[in-house]
């Protein structure tokens, strides 16, 4: 016997119950802000917004399927199944915190806050969960799949991300590294930047957009479901060691950028996540390209 499909429900603390945690009650949390000329209503409305969009989704669950919730810090320890539907009820970078843990499963997004969300990744309201839940089992219905990154490390390591991926110093420092492209003649140049950033074309409305317009523009961004990336690296460094030639391109679906460590410790990161990252030491190479799997977010 199957197993009845489980909706999946992912979330994330709000502000207010940040606040609340943080200063142990409402009333010295509306104290503190009130302090600084900020009002704890605005805080505390968006919370009880997100609240019932939370509650009108879980209810609209089929009685027949199973149901979950996650909140985000405990994604990295959730263990998705192949018969889930994971429901993003949040903001946009809620999809991209979750993508990196699913395996084709559908996502929906509903959007907890119309108006202060760009609704890119979230695109739907609550009232729309009951209709889009059994939809979204149906293969080919409506789906978008969503170009990924990923990074792949010579002892393993591998991470990916929807949005980008940042390789650098751990605090952004200097990093430096030697960065090669695949076919292009075997040119590597050694680089001494603020790091390196990769990114897909549903990161191309965020990060990787203010790199690509302080450059002027002149690559054509990609698609969210195009085979192609862009790459920049950022301030990259003239010296007597160090060079600037290799600092920006796009990388087709063959393609992968290659980038050696030559610092005593470089981090590799995705959607923003400093805390999820790649390890990486001395000597190591890291190869950066288009993600075999996709994220199939539900239109």
């Amino acid at each position: 016997m199957s197993l009845a499909p489980r909706a999946v429900l992912v979330h994330r603390t709000t502000e207010y119950e940040e606040l609340t945690a943080r200063y142990g009650t409402h009333g010295q949390a509306a104290f503190v802000l009130a302090s600084r000329g900020r009002d704890i209503d605005e805080v505390a409305e968006r919370h009880h917004r997100t609240r019932r969009a939370l509650a009108e989704v879980a209810a609209a669950v089929p009685l027949s399927w199973r149901q979950s919730r996650v909140e985000r810090a405990d994604l990295d320890r959730f263990l998705f199944a192949p018969e889930d539907v994971v429901v993003v009820v949040g903001q946009d970078g809620l999809v991209a915190n979750a993508a990196k843990y699913l395996t084709g499963q559908p996502v929906v997004g509903i959007d907890t806050d119309p108006g202060r969300n760009p609704g890119v990744l979230v695109r739907h309201r609550p009232a729309a969960a009951a209709a889009l839940l059994p939809a979204a089992l149906a293969r080919g219905t409506g789906a978008d799949e969503l170009t990924m990154v990923e990074a792949v490390a010579d002892d393993t390591q591998r991470l990916v991300a929807l949005n980008e991926i940042y390789l650098g110093a751990a605090g952004h420092q200097t990093a430096r590294y030697r960065l090669g492209l695949d076919g292009d003649g075997g040119v590597v140049e050694a680089q001494a930047s603020s790091g390196v950033l990769v990114g897909t074309g549903t990161g191309a409305t965020g990060w990787l957009r203010s790199l690509w317009q302080e450059r002027g523009g002149r690559l054509p961004l990609p698609a969210p479901s195009e085979d192609r990336l862009l790459w920049f690296v950022r301030e990259a460094w003239p010296s007597p060691a160090t060079g600037t030639s290799l600092v920006a391109g796009e990388l087709a679906a063959s393609a992968a950028l290659s980038v050696t460590v030559e610092s005593d410790r470089l981090i590799a990161f995705g959607d923003g996540i400093e805390s999820d990252a790649l390890e990486l030491t001395w000597g190591q190479t890291v190869r950066i390209g288009v993600c075999g799997q996709r994220l199939r977010l539900v239109g």
